[in-house]
């Protein structure tokens, strides 16, 4: 599974779940010289503007990073110099319901995804879901992507492993969808977790 068959799900799920959004791929942004692109940068539309800012994960990108801190750090240097640049504008929404920034951080479901971030489920999992930009509400999330057949319809999902849910614990498992992409990449995924193995359904 590539990057972009996932940017295009993305994008599917975008366009069905809300009215007219703005829609950016490989979105370039630079404050300084701290240059990097973002995979997929969606905007709501107004009154009350919501920024998805979206950064893919696939076998290939997890088979070339030397681990899981030179994925933190790219992730991080989005969110740290994205809206610090002059090209993109966060304004501040008072009345605004949840969140105005959504920091998405998204994997595959295939086994080497699965396997890397089970690797690593102790740096993704540590990463705080709350936080701040600018004054405004944002929320970090790392997850699997879920119901990639489902995207066209809005029905994309996403499967945090950086919630109050360990990926490694019984109810991360049976969170997973039955039959799903990601149910068939953890049962061929070669997982051991403190002395035990881990199976999907």
């Amino acid at each position: 599974m590539r990057e972009d068959e996932l940017a295009t799900a993305v994008v599917e799920h975008f366009e069905a779940a809300f009215d007219g959004p703005e829609i950016s791929l490989e979105e370039p942004y630079d404050h300084y010289g701290n240059r990097g692109a973002v995979d997929v940068y969606v905007r709501t539309a107004p009154p009350e503007r919501v920024s998805y800012l979206v950064e893919l994960k696939a076998d290939p990108a997890v088979r070339m990073a030397s681990g899981a801190n030179e994925i933190l750090r790219q992730y991080r240097r989005m969110e740290r110099y994205f809206f610090a640049d002059d090209a993109h504008d966060l304004r501040t929404r008072l009345a605004r319901d949840g969140p105005g920034v959504h920091l998405l951080l998204l994997f595959a479901p295939t086994r080497k995804c699965v396997e890397h971030v089970f690797e690593h489920r102790r740096l993704y999992g540590s990463v705080d879901p709350d936080l701040a930009i600018d004054g405004v509400g944002a929320e970090r999330k790392v997850a699997f992507l879920v119901h990639l057949d489902e995207a066209a319809a809005g029905g994309l999902g996403f499967l945090s492993v950086n919630g109050e849910v360990g990926v490694d614990s019984p109810a991360f498992l049976e969170a997973v969808p039955e039959g799903s992409r990601l149910a068939a990449a953890i049962r061929e995924a070669d997982l051991d977790v403190d002395g035990g193995e881990v199976d999907g359904r």
